[in-house]
């Protein structure tokens, strides 16, 4: 009689596959919980106390770490010596393990959890049967998800060995299974660690994949969205969507670049967001006239992009928000007339996220054989430590519109130059190989706006030329790293056209 090892937390299905194995001439061994359910549907169970004649002890943390178990497990039945062990020992060979972990995920995600209830919910005999299991593939069924009980069970019903390349298949999942457990548990305790985020020997990734892509980046490439267990703050791929079809790849993409921006500002805010770019952000006294300003910053670009606000959403931004084409909406909530107006509009995707801070995190950015690592730009804004290196000061009002284009600039890919005034800007250059480009392209989207207007620039100036195209298009104070060793030359110029020149000290290039 062939012989299966049952016990599982999640015991989806685990009635119906017990049922149909003792039927089809398995004798069923199981534990604890999983023994109480089986033998209560009717299925004759066999005690794992039974099996190894030791009595489950230590509040059941130790009841299959036994010789009559791993023996079970582990020989190899075309090995004679391995095969002659066993029956000295009394040990009949187990031919199938059905085993998933204690539910440490779904414990540690509970508001209130404590250190102690993610230790016990810490499994150590579940993941040694299924490795033992797993090592033995060839004679020895390992099965870790029901999604995949019925795909056995229709050779094992049918009197046929299960193949090899399916046993082969198993194995891997169990492997996959197991090492995901203990990345979530390295996870978990890592980030209670004193100085977390921090750069170990190995790096161990876990995450979860959330749902498969229509493509990629573009039609010929696949892609899945993948996310963090243990993440709940507020972020693209744990939104809740109100309404619209499925987000693409690009859609993930840059409305995360467009919440991630909005969520540096505490008064209300709007951002836009085009190819991961912020095209048009704006602030106000309320969200209606940040949302109206970041419209008036590009109202040709917002065409198919991406609108974040870091508020409720109220009637009247529904219906400026309705009379153009947006891919997707992004808010921590929505009055509801506001939904039922954005609902009219067919192909708009509406999500909610959950509002709060961002948690320190790590990002990742894959390179040909490896993995670039960092954590996020995050640099605290004070203008108390910038320095001004001009003879004119700037007033209060430019300070303010430093600030606001200073937490602008980092989403935008360098070379970066912005012009702001008012609480929105005026115009973007992003991306291009040389700084004057940049800011050639921001001044000429600003047009007469950039009278009075502030620039902005993640990166310091290697000539003095930005500085006189700026002057010349009637931008009044600068702000920049400051850093090369022309920077004389750049202050020189700004002193003559009466322009006040800043520096912070530090840089936000995003590549």
């Amino acid at each position: 009689m062939k012989r299966a090892l049952i016990s599982v937390s999640d015991k989806t299905g685990i009635e119906d596959l017990a049922t149909r194995l003792s039927r089809a001439g398995f004798q069923v061994i199981s534990t604890g919980g999983t023994a109480a359910a089986l033998r209560k549907a009717g299925v004759p169970v066999t005690g794992i106390s039974d099996v190894t004649g030791f009595p489950e002890i230590l509040d059941g943390r130790v009841k299959t770490l036994h010789p009559a178990v791993h023996g079970a497990l582990l020989a190899r039945r075309d090995v004679p010596e391995h095969m002659d062990a066993l029956a000295s020992h009394d040990i009949a060979p187990i031919d199938m393990v059905v085993v998933n972990l204690y539910p440490f995920r779904q414990t540690v995600t509970r508001p209130g959890v404590t250190l102690e209830d993610a230790v016990e919910n810490i499994d150590i005999g579940g993941p040694s049967m299924i490795r033992s299991a797993a090592k033995n593939f060839r004679d020895v069924l390992v099965l870790t998800s029901p999604a995949r009980y019925e795909e056995v069970l229709k050779y094992i019903e049918a009197g046929q060995e299960v193949p090899a390349d399916v046993r082969f298949s198993l194995a891997v999942d169990a492997f996959r299974h197991t090492a995901s457990y203990d990345a979530l548990i390295s996870d978990y305790f890592g980030r209670m660690l004193s100085g977390w985020p921090a750069f170990h020997h190995d790096l161990v990734l876990r995450f979860e994949k959330a749902q498969e892509l229509r493509y990629g980046e573009n039609p010929h490439q696949q892609a899945a969205l993948y996310t963090d267990p243990l993440f709940a703050g507020p972020a693209v791929v744990n939104a809740e969507k109100l309404w619209g079809k499925e987000l693409s790849y690009n859609n993930i993409s840059d409305a995360d670049a467009a919440l991630s921006l909005a969520l540096e500002f505490e008064g209300p805010t709007a951002v836009v967001v085009k190819h991961a770019t912020p095209c048009g952000v704006g602030t106000g006294r309320t969200i209606s006239e940040a949302y109206q300003r970041a419209y008036d910053a590009d109202p040709v670009s917002i065409f198919g992009g991406i609108v974040a606000m870091n508020r409720a959403v109220p009637r009247d931004v529904a219906e400026a928000m309705s009379k153009i084409f947006l891919e997707i909406i992004l808010a921590p909530a929505y009055d509801e007339d506001a939904l039922e107006v954005l609902k009219r509009k067919k192909n708009v995707r509406i999500l909610r996220y959950v509002p709060g801070p961002l948690p320190r995190m790590l990002q990742y950015k894959h390179v040909v054989g490896g993995l670039l690592v960092q954590d996020v730009d995050a640099l605290p804004l004070s203008a108390e430590d910038w320095k001004t290196v001009t003879e004119r000061e700037p007033t209060a009002t430019e300070v303010a519109d430093m600030q606001f284009g200073w937490r602008v600039v980092k989403y935008v890919k360098s070379n970066a130059i912005l012009l702001a005034k008012g609480g929105m800007t005026l115009g973007v250059g992003t991306g291009q190989t040389n700084r004057i480009d940049s800011a050639r392209i921001a001044i000429k989207h600003a047009g007469e706006k950039a009278r009075g207007a502030v620039l902005v620039s993640d990166g310091m100036f290697p000539f003095s030329d930005v500085v006189e195209e700026a002057a010349a298009a009637g931008v009044t104070a600068i702000v920049q790293p400051g850093g090369s060793i022309k920077d004389e030359d750049s202050i020189a110029a700004a002193n003559a056209a009466g322009v006040a020149l800043v520096f912070t000290g530090a840089r936000h290039f995003r590549h």
